[in-house]
């Protein structure tokens, strides 16, 4: 053992099956977990390492793991608060409020989610990678508030992951637009890339560039108001600013988006008297299935006191 290093050691499983599968079932580890390994050649399969996690190995084939210890987490711990809407010991459910970043970058070092989670979560985070750090498995902006699961073990960090990458999860956001949709309700589809004009921005691309990544919304009008509507979009795939961009797309920008849209001008004085500076945008709905017990979780968010303070000054506009 070497500077905190564990080995785990034993014997693979059925023939035929994946080297990672196969040692995940052997070893207790996720088959993240045992990738990273495999990736840092820190997996010795018959006494010689072993990098490709798809190779097939045959039953009984002695393997040593040296798993190495647990980096600390480079973002600090910080008591902010969280409102929790469902825990275990596998997950935690987050009703993110607007305004907070999840994750630390330049210009928001602290005080961000994964802050709050460190000192929430002390001493039960998803080691994925070997850090200790909250599995975040999904993101919502800065701006935009609402729903968000978070993985506490590596179980769950891949069975979350699995289920995000085949867009099972069940994920409805309300949203404040310009203008009237019509038809009041359809479908979005186009890749969401980098813009060519500002790498900032996230855009709709031609289907053939190979930048963009496929993205669909389903959209439908929940209440048309004087200039405005509140939407309802469905998310079938989860693209980054997915709902602002497809929304700006087929010409109805979120009210407050800074970025994707304007807001009408007669609307604007509505805005400013609310101080209503951010995208009207809420993650209002979460389905998934619990990645370790199997048992189906839906979780639902009213609508937060900003953004329904924008509803009543909208209907009483006309």
């Amino acid at each position: 053992m070497n500077g905190g290093e564990s080995i785990i050691s034993g014997v693979t499983g059925a023939d035929g099956q994946r080297l990672d599968k196969a040692l995940a079932e052997a070893s207790g580890l996720s088959r993240e977990r045992i990738k990273a390994l495999l990736g840092e050649g820190r997996v010795l399969l018959g006494g010689k390492a072993a990098r490709q996690a798809s190779l097939k190995c045959a039953e009984g084939t002695p393997f040593e793991i040296r798993v190495p210890a647990t980096a600390p987490a480079e973002a600090q711990a910080q008591d902010i608060p969280l409102n929790v809407v469902y825990e275990d010991a596998d997950l935690i459910v987050i009703d993110k409020p607007a305004g907070l970043v999840v994750h630390p970058a330049a210009g928001n070092l602290d005080g961000t989610l994964v802050n709050a989670l460190l000192h929430h979560c002390r001493g039960q985070l998803s080691g994925i990678g070997g850090v200790a750090r909250p599995g975040i498995v999904h993101r919502i902006d800065k701006d935009t508030s609402g729903l968000l699961v978070v993985a506490k073990t590596d179980a769950a960090h891949e069975g979350l992951a699995r289920q995000f990458a085949d867009h099972s999860i069940e994920r409805a956001y309300f949203a404040i637009v310009a203008g009237l949709p019509a038809p009041p309700a359809g479908t979005v589809r186009g890749q969401i890339g980098r813009s060519d004009h500002d790498r900032k921005k996230m855009a709709v691309l031609h289907e053939l560039n190979k930048r963009g990544k496929h993205a669909v919304t389903h959209y439908r009008l929940v209440e048309a108001l004087p200039g405005a509507a509140l939407v309802e979009c469905r998310l079938e795939t989860g693209r980054t600013h997915q709902v602002r961009v497809h929304m700006a797309s087929i010409g109805h920008p979120l009210l407050g988006d800074p970025v994707y849209g304007r807001t009408p001008p007669r609307l604007r004085p509505i805005l400013h008297e609310l101080h209503f500076a951010r995208q009207a945008l809420h993650a209002a709905v979460l389905g998934f299935l619990h990645p370790v017990t199997g048992s189906s979780l839906r979780f639902e968010s009213k609508l937060p006191a900003d953004m329904a303070a924008l509803l009543v000054e909208l209907r009483g506009s006309s």
